[in-house]
């Protein structure tokens, strides 16, 4: 084992990787090393063998070549992770895809991983993405998902009414926000927006690693409001599941690109499901007012915290809420006994609003302003104005890695 350490100046961007793979090491040297701009370390050997040894001081990214099978090397970098905290931001490089080491990932906060070969540029767009200071206007997208409990529940209508608000919520009016259907099967939200679906499966399916931002512009669809669309065309007769790695690419390439993302989730669990909910900054559970609704919701809420552990927490929106005085029927003191602090509110009933709106492919507030399902919505997803952080050291890492691989 040996540490490659060159000295470093005070301008220059530091790079450090673990790895015992001869070709990695000499890829990660090639993307890297030529550059002047860039303080490459190399600790050579397995992250169990170096990684508790490693300085990450003045770094701005850690690539981790991670052997998934071995616990030993995982625990390693449980312990690294332990140790550097939130900065710099870690990378991990498997030689395979699994779902399982993927939840394990997560839920140590590293950063983001990549599954061998690894290209160059796939690798400087990841330590640039990932290096990206958090709050800058470089961040990455906030993610808001939405999972119903129930068939039926408005998770659709919830969805692109959040991603609207969400699009007006900008310091100068607009933040660019994308919806991303992915319910492949009975997808609603190019029907609900009155645009063509334009995401083509069969042609990412087979290559995700051909997924870039040039081939993510042609797949978006575009309403006249400026949301930008990603739905595939229904196919009601086909239950497909898809790898992992293609959705996880396909929003890994989405967040880097958006102020927010909404997701519209299907209600099948599938493969990906995990991932996508671990990767999710504020996940809302859709409900209604039935008593069978509440209860697969609470069934819901518990599974998705046996699963994911310390992921985000599901908060329970329940929809088309309605309480007349002296009327029969789930009052809202009925909601909080069932759903306790899981309750995150309640979206009102207004039937002929969502369904005219629906109908001409526009937002609520078009049909008619200041309704108060939007009100209401906005109170729950629509964040509150905070001062802008300083920027992070890895600011300028973007500039930097870019002029190391044309080199």
């Amino acid at each position: 084992m040996r540490m490659t350490r060159p000295a470093t100046h005070g301008d220059r961007t530091g790079v450090a990787a673990i790895t015992a793979d001869t070709a990695f090491e000499h890829a990660v040297r090639t993307t890297f090393g030529a550059s002047s701009m860039i303080d490459l370390r190399i600790a050579s050997g397995t992250v169990g063998d170096v990684g508790d040894g490693l300085d990450v001081a003045g770094m701005s990214v850690v690539l981790i070549d991670l052997d998934g099978g071995r616990e030993d090397e995982i625990q390693a970098l449980e312990r690294l992770m332990s140790r550097v905290g939130t900065w710099p931001p870690v990378i991990v490089v498997t030689q395979t895809f699994d779902a399982e080491l993927a939840r394990r990932l997560m839920q140590m906060r590293v950063a983001d991983f990549l599954v061998k070969p690894v290209q160059p540029v796939e690798l400087v767009r990841t330590c640039a993405r990932v290096s990206r200071p958090s709050g800058s206007e470089s961040s990455e997208a906030q993610i808001y998902t939405f999972l119903p409990a129930v068939g039926g529940a408005g998770v659709t209508t919830l969805a692109i009414q959040t991603a609207m608000l969400l699009l007006d919520s900008g310091p100068r009016g607009r933040a660019s926000t994308c919806l991303v259907d992915l319910d492949f099967q009975h997808g609603a939200c190019a029907d609900y927006l009155d645009l063509e679906p334009r995401l083509d499966l069969k042609e990412i399916e087979p290559r995700p690693e051909r997924l870039d931002r040039q081939l993510l512009e042609i797949m978006l669809s575009h309403h006249a409001s400026g949301l930008a669309v990603i739905a595939a065309p229904n196919r009601p007769a086909e239950m497909r599941t898809f790898d992992p790695d293609m959705v996880t690419r396909l929003l890994d390439l989405v967040s880097s690109h958006f102020d927010y993302v909404v997701i519209d989730m299907p209600r099948t669990w599938f493969s990906w499901t995990d991932s996508v909910l671990l990767g999710t900054n504020r996940l809302f559970i859709v409900s209604e007012m039935t008593v069978p609704s509440l209860r697969h919701t609470r069934q819901l809420v518990a599974a998705i915290r046996e699963r994911l552990g310390d992921g985000p927490n599901p908060q329970v929106i329940v929809n088309r809420f309605e309480q007349r005085m002296f009327a029969p029927g789930l009052k809202k003191s009925d909601l909080e006994q069932a759903l306790g602090g899981d309750l995150a509110g309640t979206i009102p009933n207004d039937y002929r609003l969502v369904r005219e709106a629906i109908d001409r492919g526009v937002p609520l507030d078009e049909v008619k302003s200041g309704n108060a399902i939007s009100a209401q919505l906005r109170k729950l997803v629509v964040p509150q104005p905070a001062a802008r952080p300083q920027a992070a050291q890895g600011a300028g890492l973007v500039k930097k890695l870019s002029a190391a691989f044309a080199k």
